[in-house]
């Protein structure tokens, strides 16, 4: 247990200096913020990348209001290069949800594996800085309103990481806490990683039997068949339900049993609470089949059998190594990654090379940023936000442009760097999905096909190598073609693309069995919008530099996907959004692959029907803004206020369609330019991303990608309507 620490009550937070933090940022994308003494600081002066996510000054240069967009985009991408790394890419912050950090702090607590002092103090003061102004406890993700799942595993972190139980920030949250009936209560993930910590009893836990791993390959139900995320967290999830694996009792351990809940802790019926869940927490209700399942799975807990057990357990920490070997120990993402570790740990113990090797990596995770330290939802969105700007660059011009060639040729090579060129290590027997010719979503040694990625990716390689003049070609012909044979392999019966693989189970037999309460669709892969619209891009793209490789093929996956892109048209024009918020993301992504094809305003009512969806959400400011409870409640929410972002997707969506009317589009683009500031940024507004309908995600390279794209774009696009 750390040292229990003193925190001022005041605003200000002095726990570390920022200006002795660091970022190593140049090893294939990998993101690891290191703390200085003060003699290697001076040795390493810190660069306008470090000081722009600290918070810091960066001096750049400050000018008067850009007279035009092109020079306003022009002027954005001046102080958004500063942002580069070395090897090319953009590193960035990828926080938001605030279950993830509890992950990290409880399963480092549980398998030994300690933080810096620099670490722990800013990781106590991101949770201090998004603890809710109203009542002091946490939400699911820093926009959401206090539940018991981020109450209960924030507070729980905040003890590991030393803050005393009577300092007034502690006092406030557990109030809270009790106000909403305490940790007994906590949704199903909350109730794992508790018991992990031996502060809530096994007993109050749904089963979760490592036994579903025997069944054959070919039932409809079979763990193989679950979207990969659920999959890959049930994994470690089910070994350490099946051994009951349980910190030791300690003096803190003790005390959190009595802080965390409202009744005794000895006197709680654990049996009872398993489908006990706060209403402030539900989002996907139990269903009665689930509950009967659990019933049925319970029965078998109390009569398992133990050679089935054991060669269970066997088969669970197989696949755990082998998503460790894969992914060079990223894994797929935060949850499973600590799960992971802590599987790790328990078998192999503090001094084998599995704990060194998650022990580095798990830096990756670890951003800092001016509010404090916290996980990221992946090792990053290092592939996703370089793809864009990247693209943004070529559209708008400004790639061309002599001061702007070297950034571009730099985010090249770390775009070829990425492509992913094999399968991985353990390929059929981890059930993954090909890999050779696709790009990731964050860097290639994290290693997962994701299909709007792979899409992105071709189409912002294939921009920068045929429209620079004189720009180097290090992606091959044939490596193009091997990212358009892994998207070629992913289309579903429907016509649309799922996230990482094609769907592969009954989505409406194995949602009814989805036991994680606060996420929505989260059992299988669905087809999405979004996705199917960056491989229909990007396959549009392709075949006009390429008219010749798998012609047929690619008119085939492309017919079909228009055909998606079409039935999923909502009856008001718009289209749903599943990873970006939200009517006003997905609308843009179809408006520019419908485009592609034939279908503008004046040749397509659907385009017609959603540019006219479009124009109905701008706001009297000439700005879009819609916030996360879109994709919560499926019905367009508008934001008190228009957000940059998302009126820089909805003005480009419009210019995709090639929409007539110059006055809306005008006054977007004005919108855009009075929020920029004098050096050229823009400040970070509402979050833009979301996952399994619930939790919101932070995508703030969006600010300066998205907007220097609209920008430039209209900037030709509106001499075109004079």
């Amino acid at each position: 247990m750390h040292a229990l620490v003193d925190i001022p009550e005041s605003g200000e937070i002095p726990f570390t200096d920022y200006s002795l933090w660091r970022l190593e940022a140049d090893e294939g994308g990998r993101h690891v913020w290191k703390y200085l003494s003060e003699e290697e600081a001076l040795k390493c002066p810190q660069n306008s990348m470090e000081k722009y996510w600290l918070g810091l000054p960066t001096n750049h240069p400050e000018s008067a209001p850009a007279n035009d967009p092109l020079s306003a985009a022009r002027k954005g991408f001046e102080f958004y290069k500063n942002l580069q790394s070395s090897d090319g890419h953009w590193p960035g912050e990828y926080g938001g949800p605030m279950f993830l950090l509890p992950g990290l702090v409880i399963g480092s607590y549980v398998a030994g594996m300690d933080f810096t002092e620099a670490q722990r103090l800013e990781m106590i003061r991101y949770l201090i800085n998004h603890a809710n102004p109203d009542d002091g406890g946490w939400g699911i993700h820093v926009e959401g309103c206090s539940t018991v799942f981020g109450t209960a595993l924030n507070y729980t972190a905040m003890r590991i990481l030393g803050v005393k139980k009577d300092h007034p920030v502690m006092v406030r949250a557990r109030a809270t806490l009790h106000q909403l009936g305490g940790a007994a209560g906590i949704p199903s993930w909350g109730k794992f990683w508790l018991s992990v910590l031996n502060v809530y009893h096994w007993a109050g836990n749904n089963p979760m039997p490592a036994e579903l791993w025997l069944l054959p390959d070919w039932v409809p139900i079979h763990p193989h068949r679950w979207w990969i995320h659920t999959r890959m967290v049930y994994i470690p999830m089910s070994y350490l339900y099946g051994i009951r694996f349980k910190a030791p009792e300690n003096e803190l351990i003790l005390s959190l049993r009595e802080e965390l809940f409202v009744e005794e802790y000895d006197t709680i019926d654990w049996a009872s609470q398993r489908n006990n869940i706060a209403a402030v927490d539900i989002y996907s209700p139990h269903t009665t089949f689930l509950d009967v399942t659990m019933a049925v799975l319970g029965a078998y807990e109390e009569c398992s059998i133990p050679f089935l057990r054991k060669r269970a357990l066997g088969r669970a920490y197989d696949l755990i190594c082998k998503e460790d070997d894969n992914t060079s120990y990223q894994c797929l993402g935060p949850v499973n990654k600590m799960l992971n570790l802590v599987c790790r740990a328990h078998v192999e113990g503090s001094d084998s090379e599995a704990f060194r090797r998650h022990e580095l990596k798990r830096l990756d995770f670890m951003w800092l940023g001016a509010e404090g330290m916290m996980m990221c939802g992946t090792n990053g969105s290092q592939l996703w936000d370089t793809s864009f700007i990247s693209q943004a660059l070529v559209e708008t011009g400004l790639a061309n442009e002599e001061d702007n060639r070297e950034a571009a040729f730099k985010a090249l090579k770390w775009l070829d760097d990425c492509q992913i060129r094999d399968n991985p290590m353990h390929y059929a027997s981890s059930y993954r999905h090909t890999t050779k010719g696709a790009w990731p979503f964050s860097t290639k040694e994290q290693g997962y096909t994701v299909s709007d990625c792979t899409g992105e990716g071709l189409k912002a390689v294939i921009y920068l190598q045929e429209h620079i003049p004189g720009a180097p070609k290090p992606v091959s012909e044939r490596r193009l073609c091997d990212a358009v044979d892994v998207m070629l392999t992913m289309q579903n019966s429907d016509g649309g693309f799922a996230s990482y693989e094609k769907v592969r189970g009954p989505s409406r037999i194995l949602e009814l069995v989805n036991p994680a309460e606060v996420f929505g669709n989260i059992m299988t892969e669905y087809t999405y919008p979004e996705c199917t619209t960056s491989v229909l891009t990007a396959l549009s793209i392709f075949k006009q530099h390429y008219p010749n490789y798998r012609r047929g093929d690619i008119e085939r996956v492309i017919r079909g996907a228009i055909n998606y892109i079409h039935n999923s048209q909502r009856a008001d024009g718009s289209w749903f959004g599943s990873w970006g918020i939200c009517f006003t993301y997905a609308t843009m992504f179809a408006l520019e692959s419908l485009s592609l094809n034939g279908e503008t305003y004046d040749t397509s009512l659907r385009v017609k029907s959603a540019c006219e969806f479009l124009r109905s959400k701008q706001k009297l400011d000439g700005g879009w803004g819609e916030t996360y409870m879109s994709c919560v409640s499926g019905t367009y929410t508008e934001h008190a206020e228009s957000q940059v972002v998302q009126t820089a997707w909805a003005v480009l969506g419009l210019m995709y369609a090639k929409y007539p009317k110059r006055q809306p589009i005008e006054r977007a683009v004005r919108l855009i330019m009075t929020r920029q500031l004098p050096n050229g940024a823009w400040a970070q507004e509402a979050i833009e991303g979301i996952f399994n309908k619930n939790c919101a995600i932070s995508y703030p390279n969006f600010k300066f990608s998205w907007t220097i794209w609209a920008l430039g774009k209209a900037h030709t696009y509106l001499q075109t309507l004079d």
